[in-house]
């Protein structure tokens, strides 16, 4: 209820006299209650609480305890016998600003998302448990402890105070044990005398794993993209929001105006978010930005919980100067940020399918208004959307009509296997325009990559007799079979059951399996070319950790003649020796 409905009812009088000057915090809840509710914030918490943290907090009649998000601390007039008081603080500090609590306000009313769910969609899992990480004792000289005369002191106790001021004032105690050495005896000795403070601190135990930075000769720009990178520098320079339309045929050299536009902004001592369409491409992105610039972070839904935390907290801290990712990447928690590339800004998979379903372009435009910092969308092939937005001013349309060096687009063949006859060879999927084309390819040492953006082997399952069709009971769209395990799965759920042998229905055995999936392409692939190494690129075969940028180096350093996957390998990415794509 907002204060001018409220308004609109007449106060109780007890309700008035019970009411005095508190501290307020707003909470919001992920599950099972929708809007904000209000906690007195007891006195013992008020110092350490910020808007951003989560909280433990008395919920309902029963009052169980619930995990919530405090999103506004305020001090004002309540009625204290009808609120309720907060249980425990989670977290040691925000885990978003300011800042990023309005974006996320915004999503949940733009969206029409209760806006804790939001917020447990934008945090992510292994930041709020807070993985790869430990508490540890840490020992810090009081004032005390740092004028102390060590004269004075028992042997063991001097060398404490010795070894602390040596390392600035602060060490975890097990460290301090081993460099006296001694045992927490004479520590907290020096404590209760007052000259140090012992106290439990979080620390990352989990770290990034360092690559090596790879040398990269410097590009010169060409004119078309040197008036590109101007344009964005003289936003940055002003610091004003302007949303690019960087519209660049395939190869006119797109990326490397966003590293030039970087590297401008960097000497501002800002970071940089580089969103692209897919996390197959997110580790060739990451090495190309690396060639340039020394921290470089990554963040997708596929690193490991601590992986991820461990990012988050160097992105926090301000150490990251670029952070390369998917769509989730645009809400990096950039004390410092300074521009937005979303590149191949057309594509669909920047839309989240699932609560709160917001699209990526629409939350980096909010983000770089409300910071006033340039946003960059590059393409070949724009929305319709931001194109109508370069067309009526919305946004700067800069354009890079020819590639670089002038070098012709590649051929491209339409076949249509449908009506075309003598096109397919036999049974298979692929047509003998295909086939040869790939002898061709393989029989030179090149490489090949087929696109199918079906997962599985089968996508339908039917029965000839009866007309069944094997169907996801939630979503009611047909089950895809896959070999392994002979199972029949959703794509949209994950709902599976066994493949069936034959009609649930009638009991008729000879139940038809069709439609193509990559899993079938790639069995006829290697039955075709038995000689040929084969390696297949789907979310099936691409769930663990760090498969991504293993698959595409093996077939970048040549250990893979044929790429067979889905539009995961279809964006973006760059494999000199492949001559042939289908």
């Amino acid at each position: 209820m907002t204060e001018q409905q409220r308004g609109l009812f007449a106060t109780d009088p007890w309700e008035i006299d019970d009411r005095q000057f508190g501290n307020i915090a707003v909470v919001v809840f992920a599950e099972g209650a929708s809007g904000s509710f209000d906690y007195l914030i007891p006195d013992e918490l008020l110092s350490q609480l910020s808007a951003g943290q989560r909280v433990k907090v008395p919920f309902g009649r029963g009052n169980s305890t619930r995990v919530g998000y405090c999103v506004e601390v305020r001090h004002q007039q309540v009625p204290h016998r009808r609120l309720k008081s907060l249980a425990e603080l989670l977290d040691d500090r925000p885990l978003l600003s300011p800042a990023m609590l309005r974006l996320t306000q915004r999503m949940a009313d733009y969206y029409l998302t209760d806006w804790g769910k939001v917020l447990e969609a934008v945090i992510p899992t292994g930041v709020r448990a807070q993985a790869g990480t430990r508490m540890q004792t840490q020992c810090t000289l009081t004032t005390a402890g740092v004028a102390v005369s060590v004269d004075d002191l028992p042997t063991k106790q001097a060398a404490a105070i010795c070894c602390l001021r040596a390392a600035g004032g602060t060490l975890a105690m097990a460290e301090l044990q081993e460099q006296v050495p001694c045992t927490a005896v004479p520590l907290r000795g020096l404590e209760k005398k007052g000259l140090l403070r012992c106290h439990a601190e979080r620390v990352q135990v989990a770290q990034v794993p360092h690559r090596a930075r790879t040398s990269m000769e410097p590009i010169t720009l060409n004119d078309k993209q040197r008036e590109a990178v101007d344009a964005v520098v003289a936003a940055l320079q002003a610091g004003r929001h302007e949303v690019f339309l960087l519209h660049g045929v395939t190869g006119s050299g797109k990326t490397e105006v966003y590293i030039k536009a970087i590297e401008e902004m960097i000497r501002f001592r800002r970071q940089a978010i580089v969103l692209v369409p897919e996390i197959s491409l997110t580790p060739q992105t990451q090495h190309r930005f690396r060639s340039r610039f020394p921290e470089v972070a990554v963040l997708h839904s596929h690193l490991s919980d601590s992986e991820r935390n461990a990012h988050w907290q160097r992105i926090a801290a301000g150490e990251v100067q670029v952070i390369v990712g998917a769509r989730s990447a645009v809400f990096a928690p950039t004390p410092h940020l300074g521009l937005i590339v979303i590149d191949e800004e057309h594509e669909a998979s920047f839309k989240q399918d699932k609560l709160p379903r917001y699209h990526a372009r629409e939350v980096a435009q909010w983000r770089a208004e409300s910071e006033s910092i340039p946003l960059i969308l590059g393409s070949a092939t724009p929305s319709l959307e931001t194109w109508q937005r370069a067309r009526t001013g919305q946004a700067s349309l800069l354009s890079m009509p020819h590639r670089i060096l002038d070098l012709p687009l590649p051929d491209v063949v339409i076949v249509d296997t449908r009506h075309a006859l003598g096109e397919r060879r036999g049974p298979g999927a692929m047509s003998s325009r295909m086939l040869q084309a790939l002898k061709l390819a393989l029989d030179a040492n090149e490489q090949v990559i087929l696109l199918l953006n079906r997962r599985g082997y089968s996508t339908h399952i039917q029965c000839p007799a009866c007309g069944y069709v094997a169907k996801c009971p939630h979503c009611d769209i047909a089950l895809t079979h896959h070999r392994e395990g002979e199972r029949a799965v959703c794509h949209y759920c994950e709902y599976l059951m066994s493949a069936p042998a034959r009609c649930p229905d009638c009991k008729f055995e000879g139940i038809r399996y069709s439609g193509l999936g990559t899993q079938r392409l790639e069995a006829e692939v290697r039955a075709r070319f038995p000689r040929a190494r084969v390696l297949r690129m789907d979310s099936d075969t691409m769930r663990r950790p760090g498969s991504h940028e293993e698959s595409l180096t093996k077939f970048r350093d040549g250990e893979v003649d044929i790429l067979v996957g889905t539009q995961m390998i279809a964006k973006g990415l760059d494999f000199p020796n492949v001559t042939v794509v289908g």
